[in-house]
């Protein structure tokens, strides 16, 4: 039998009843999700799993913001990614599709199914 590999969507969000209450909804809707709470963790994450598809938010206190921003646009070209944010707002640049705060989980959960499907 040959090895699979299981690939994940990486969900990076530094307040704790977001990332687990959307961690929780998203693994009913049938995805494989793995959790980290700043850039730093993130990164560990995308070292030891195979990363499909990140959701982050945009401003966490330990590599958030334009560095994380930067890094995801560098490093991780290859992946799908989705931006969170309570703070950007429609006329700041960001080379991803951004989702404003509050938002709507079903929404989160459409959008990575277009994402995994392109």
């Amino acid at each position: 039998m040959p090895d699979t590999v299981k690939t994940y969507v990486l969900l990076v969000e530094d307040e704790d009843s977001v990332r687990l209450t959307l961690r929780d909804f998203l693994q009913k809707k049938g995805y494989s999700i793995l959790v980290a709470s700043d850039g730093v963790s993130a990164i560990k994450q995308l070292l030891d799993h195979e990363i499909s598809m990140i959701i982050t938010d945009y401003r966490m206190q330990i590599l958030g913001g334009d560095y994380w921003i930067k890094f995801l646009d560098r490093y991780c070209s290859d992946k799908k990614i989705i931006i969170t944010s309570g703070f950007l707002r429609p006329e700041f640049s960001i080379p991803f599709d951004v989702i404003y705060k509050p938002y709507d989980y079903d929404r989160i959960s459409e959008l990575i199914k277009e994402h995994l499907d392109t």
